[in-house]
């Protein structure tokens, strides 16, 4: 087996786990206020990364975790899961996956925007395409509009603002570090959400019990798995695997909230995932190309 066969199978893995994450969260999120499922997600992932990072001699109490990059993705970080997670209890399942699947593109625009990186007229066509995906699925000034999808379009920008300052942290800064930074970031981000809401900490019914430690093993693994894959196999042939979640959300919504989506979200669906991944194949081509001049020729 392949490294990038391996890691394209651990994304799979990892886009599952995701999947089965978000409806043990949705239904968290509906029983619970779902600030008070952030601070108590966050505190104890926080703690199992944290115990994880300490074994591999990664500091999480440190300077470091202060500077622009960290606490900008920090900050996103939490930012971003206060809308999704206040999303989930109020919008579908499968649309607000759909809607997810936008934040490659938006990374992409972000990063041509703010970090400079070249993207040609043919990738901020796929862009144009992809938003034109989204507006498909909400549908704007109709009867079918759902206003909660905002929340999740605003998630995704927030998200890439995550992912790119990820590219400015220290390539010396572990993986388990950040992943512990952002669940700690959760915390006081549940708190704020209760505080906006004026609820206080609910008592926790046994019968949830099973959603919350459902909701952060599938997290605890999904961010394993995803962590393994773009280490072991190549980003541009992995990446394009993230859109598996939104089949694996399709298919648990209609098993376990009996989601039919309509012909109007395959449509925007579509065109989000075939412009996505046009981009990731125009990026790989790309780097295939810059490669190539810079090898000496024989």
């Amino acid at each position: 087996m392949t490294d990038n066969t391996r890691a394209s199978l651990l994304m799979l893995g990892s886009m599952g786990a995701f999947a089965f994450e978000d409806v043990f969260l949705k239904r968290a999120a509906t029983a619970l206020h779902p600030g008070q499922v952030m601070v108590m997600i966050g505190f104890v992932g926080a703690l199992c990364f944290w115990a994880v990072a300490a074994a591999q001699g990664q500091p999480i109490l440190t300077r470091r975790a202060f500077s622009r990059a960290a606490l900008i993705r920090s900050l996103s970080e939490a930012g971003a899961s206060m809308l999704y997670i206040t999303a989930l209890a109020l919008l579908p399942l499968s649309i607000n996956a759909a809607l997810l699947q936008a934040s490659p593109l938006v990374v992409t625009m972000g990063a041509a925007i703010f970090l400079r990186e070249p993207v040609g007229w043919r990738r901020w066509s796929a862009i144009l395409v992809g938003f034109a995906g989204v507006l498909i699925i909400l549908r704007p000034g109709s009867e079918g509009f759902q206003a909660a999808g905002l929340l999740t379009l605003a998630c995704v920008f927030i998200l890439a603002a995550r992912d790119l300052s990820t590219r400015m942290m220290p390539a010396d800064i572990g993986t388990f570090q950040l992943t512990t930074w952002a669940y700690l970031a959760l915390v006081p981000a549940g708190f704020a959400l209760m505080y906006l809401g004026d609820v206080q900490i609910m008592p926790v019914d046994p019968s949830h019990w099973g959603d919350l430690i459902g909701a952060l093993l599938t997290g605890l693994v999904g961010y394993w798995a995803v962590t393994a894959a773009m280490r072991v196999g190549d980003v541009s042939f992995v990446a394009p695997f993230r859109y598996s979640r939104l089949v694996f959300a399709v298919i648990l919504a209609a098993i376990v909230f009996g989601e039919r989506p309509d012909l109007w979200m395959y449509i925007g669906s579509t065109l989000i995932i075939g412009s996505g991944l046009y981009t990731f194949a125009r990026e790989r081509a790309l780097r295939r190309t810059t490669l190539s001049k810079t090898l000496p020729q024989a």
